[in-house]
């Protein structure tokens, strides 16, 4: 293997991974129960800490328990036998002395003898004198007088605050009670002193536990601390040689194995399957032409210290990877042997990089000889770098005069400067801080050339020389082409002036134009004044002619003698109730271009309006079986005219069933939208033509035709509904496809908080003009259509 003079990679022997590593443990079952036992201990510690402490409470509280049963039964006792050794009230002062001497016994013990009426007759000790009845020794609340002996001994706390067990029996005949009172506190001296020696005790084995515990929870975390930094460190060192295109090796000469790291395994594309691996199979591995182990072993042998080689390796794909192998022999101070550490790095885009450059180098220098201008570059000692062909025929240069490294002097010196007849400079620049320059010459033969001189980033020197014979040929050209184009922008010129005349006469006819619209606009008011006055004298008959015909019908004035008369009298009511709903939209239509509408917004709720839009349309959506649903955000509140949200919801949703067909389904949703409230209304009816939906909502239009509809309106629905949503500042969008169905969305102005009495801008236009009625009514008829479409959403 060829060796290269470089640095050489050394390690020591006891750093290297095979020498110093821990290896995993084989059994992984061992390392679970180890890691179970290191929360084991301290638990089971723990949990003996807690029973011994337990156990001991519960000592201490039944010695307690213990010690004050026996003193309510002693005290129980006393006081029956107190009872039968008092005799007659005026004996008792002499008994009681005899019956309880002073004893260390019962500390503090005291008998009391009372009257029927709880007044104390004798108490032993003495009493103060204020405390003459049992309630004031006792307090209020005593509960003996009541219950007596039955009550047993108690444990009562006296009004000053010392607890005491108590016990009364009543004495013969009836002539009293006697109550035995027995402090608690002098009864618990001893136990008192117990309980902290206890205490003192189980406090020393729960301090020695805990440490126990505390030593061995360090000592583990210790090791699970060492064992993490262990496999932190192992993991960090392999993802650097991974990172790196780098693999450790460590070749024990002496037993003739080789350790491979895990990145190096991975470099090669292998997987690890034994420890270590054979000086044989790591042999097979190195390309044939790149040498083998066995020279690099005699060369160590020969006591050669450094090793730097560069060589190929199959990876498991078969393909071959450039390594460079940099290692030290160094000795292993446990068993003496040597060892070749060091590491093997992934050179194989170096030498790809390598064989690129130097092909990227020769399409250059090709590059440079087939251009057409001449051609030099000098490095920054004004050496000569690199020329063409069309260079040294400029300055009548030979191959061997322009060889790479001449100086500029020589080179030149060896070579004929081409004559010059004469120059004529360009401006010249500075190209981010370099110094340029570009100037044309005259040849004596007539040619000419364009000489661009650069200097480069690195400080060298560029220079091309571009033959521009054909370019001032060309030049000369356009000289006379520029001349007549001239005389041509003089014409344009006297053009210009012509379509200036032009253009005055177009603002004269603009002018009369604006004049005619504005007349047309008066004749559009007048007409809409007209059918509003007109719309106003034709309600009046109406409402005659439908009332009678209801009368008619309903026979209130008696039979018409046939029923075919009655048939007749709802066709005239009905078509009257249809010319009246025609009339009304005709008025509201011309009250709306008339700008006499004036619109009150408020604050009201959503669910409300839909609620009353609904409510004329249930009958015909039942008569076709058509499924209305209402999905209202609740609280959603409109800032919209009452009257005026019910007429667009009414003749959105009655569009909707009635170009809907049997079975089909209409949804009206409300929803928030920032600073705007959205409704949709929503069907899967016939749907309208897209080529309709820019028509849709212009006065009198409708998108079926005359000869094929079959639904009756007037085509004012949509018109009168887009202007109300556009009077409350909002905006209406459909959008629909034939068959499928039809959306309607209405867009209104949120509730403000900060103006809730505003009003939208549309409505309060044009006051001079303004009416004193809103367009709509106390509630939308059933049989108001909006016949501008064929089916709403």
């Amino acid at each position: 293997m060829p060796e290269a003079a470089s640095a050489s990679f050394s390690a020591r022997a006891d750093s290297s991974l095979t020498i110093s590593w821990p290896m995993r443990s084989p059994d992984p079952r061992l390392g679970q129960a180890e890691r179970w036992l290191r929360y084991a201990v301290p638990g089971t510690l723990a949990v003996f800490l807690a029973c011994l402490v337990g156990l001991a409470a519960l000592h201490i509280q039944g010695q307690r328990a213990e010690i004050l049963a026996g003193a309510k039964a002693e005290v129980e006792g006393f006081a029956r036998l107190a009872a039968r050794a008092v005799g007659p009230a005026g004996t008792v002062a002499e008994d009681l002395r005899a019956l309880m001497p002073e004893s260390e016994r019962h500390p503090g013990r005291r008998l009391l003898v009372v009257r029927p009426d709880t007044r104390i007759v004798v108490a032993h000790p003495p009493l103060p004198a204020d405390r003459t009845t049992l309630a004031a020794v006792l307090g209020d609340s005593e509960p003996l007088s009541g219950l007596g002996e039955r009550a047993g001994a108690m444990a009562l706390e006296l009004p000053g605050g010392e607890s005491v067990l108590a016990a009364m029996h009543s004495l013969p005949g009836g002539a009293g009670q006697v109550a035995v009172l027995q402090p608690v506190e002098p009864l618990l001296r001893g136990w008192s002193a117990r309980t902290r020696d206890q205490i003192v005790l189980i406090a020393a084995a729960a301090i020695v536990i805990v440490g126990v515990g505390l030593a061995y929870g360090l000592q583990t975390r210790q090791a699970a601390r060492a064992d993490r930094a262990r496999e932190q460190i192992r993991g960090r060192l392999e993802t650097a040689l991974r990172r790196g295109a780098c693999g450790l090796w460590d070749w024990d000469i002496a037993r003739g194995r080789i350790y491979w790291s895990d990145s190096m395994y991975t470099l090669l594309g292998y997987r690890r399957q034994h420890e270590y691996l054979s000086f044989g199979d790591v042999n097979g591995l190195v390309h044939p032409d790149d040498g083998d182990l066995y020279s690099l072993a005699r060369g160590l042998a020969a006591n050669q210290t450094h090793v730097d080689h560069a060589f190929r390796m199959r990876g498991a794909d078969g393909a071959y990877v450039w390594l460079r192998a940099r290692a030290e022999v160094v000795a292993d101070a446990a068993d003496g042997g040597r060892h070749l550490v060091g590491i093997a790095n992934d050179i194989s885009e170096q030498r790809a990089l390598e064989e690129t450059n130097a092909a990227a180098d020769m399409r250059l220098r090709d590059a440079v000889e087939a251009i057409s201008e001449a051609f030099v570059l000098w490095d920054t000692g004004n050496r000569l770098v690199l020329c063409n062909s069309k260079f040294r025929h400029l300055h009548a240069l030979s191959p061997e005069d322009a060889q790479a490294g001449r100086s500029y002097t020589d080179v030149m010196g060896r070579g004929v400067l081409p004559q010059v007849r004469r120059e004529s400079p360009e401006a010249g620049m500075a190209l981010t801080g370099m110094a340029a320059r570009t100037f044309e010459a005259e040849l004596s033969d007539g040619r000419w050339l364009q000489i661009s001189e650069r200097r480069t980033k690195d400080g060298g020197y560029v220079s091309v020389g571009t033959d521009i014979t054909s370019l001032k040929r060309n030049q000369e050209q356009l000289l006379a082409s520029e001349r007549e184009l001239i005389e041509t922008v003089k014409d344009l010129k006297r053009s210009r002036r012509t379509l200036e005349l032009q253009t005055q006469q177009l603002a004269d006819l603009a002018e009369r134009y604006l004049d005619q619209k504005a007349a047309a606009e008066a004749a559009n008011q007048a007409k809409a004044e007209f059918l509003a006055n007109m719309s106003h004298e034709l309600r009046t008959p109406l409402n005659a002619i439908i009332g009678f015909a209801d009368v008619m019908e309903n026979a209130v004035l008696g039979p018409l003698g046939t029923p075919r008369y009655t048939e007749y009298c709802r066709d005239i009511r009905e078509s009257g109730s249809h010319l009246l709903s025609m009339i009304d939209d005709i008025l509201d239509m011309a009250r709306l271009e008339a700008r006499r509408v004036r619109l009150s917004p408020r604050a009201i709720s959503a669910e409300t309006a839909v609620s009353a839009a609904l409510a004329p349309v249930e009958a015909a959506a039942r008569e076709k079986a058509i499924t209305v649903s209402v999905d209202v955000v609740p609280g959603l509140e409109l800032l919209a005219d009452p009257q005026a949200i019910g007429q667009i919801l009414a003749n959105l949703v009655q569009n909707a069933v009635k170009f809907t067909p049997a079975g089909g389904r209409v949804a009206v949703r409300g929803r928030r939208a920032g600073a705007c409230t959205h409704l949709y209304i929503e069907d899967n009816g016939i749907g309208i033509p897209r080529t309709d939906l820019a028509r849709l909502g212009r006065p009198f239009t409708q998108v079926e035709r005359q000869m094929t509809r079959c639904h009756k309106g007037s085509g004012l629905g949509l018109a009168i509904t887009r202007s109300m949503v556009e009077l409350h500042g909002g905006s209406l969008r459909i959008r629909s496809e034939e068959t499928v169905g039809t959306i309607v969305l209405v867009r209104l102005p949120a509730t403000p908080a900060e103006r809730p009495d505003a009003l939208v801008p549309a409505a309060s236009a044009n006051p001079a003009t303004a009416g004193s009625a809103s367009p709509t009514r106390e509630a939308p008829r059933a049989g108001r259509t909006a016949a501008g479409r064929t089916a709403v959403a």
